[in-house]
């Protein structure tokens, strides 16, 4: 099932309405969070789950972004 540009649009204001509510801490608190998680298990020599986990910042961080944004500069 493809999205349609009105049903695109709909979902889109649906998750910015959502998102908007969200403080922007949140998203850098998890970045620093799955750092954090990701330097112990590095620790305990677990490498491929620290990288794993360690590669969930930059992702969270992105979302924090578009958090803001959408906060900045609102939803159409």
């Amino acid at each position: 099932m493809a999205l349609t540009t009105g049903n695109e649009d709909q979902v889109s204001k649906y998750i910015e309405d959502k998102t908007s509510h969200v403080p922007s801490t949140v998203f850098l608190g998890a970045a620093i969070i799955a750092m954090g998680v990701s330097a112990g298990i590095k620790c305990m020599g677990h490498d491929k789950t620290a990288l794993f986990i360690g590669q969930w910042a930059a992702p969270f961080l992105l979302l924090g972004i578009y958090n803001k944004i959408v906060k900045t500069e609102g939803h159409d």
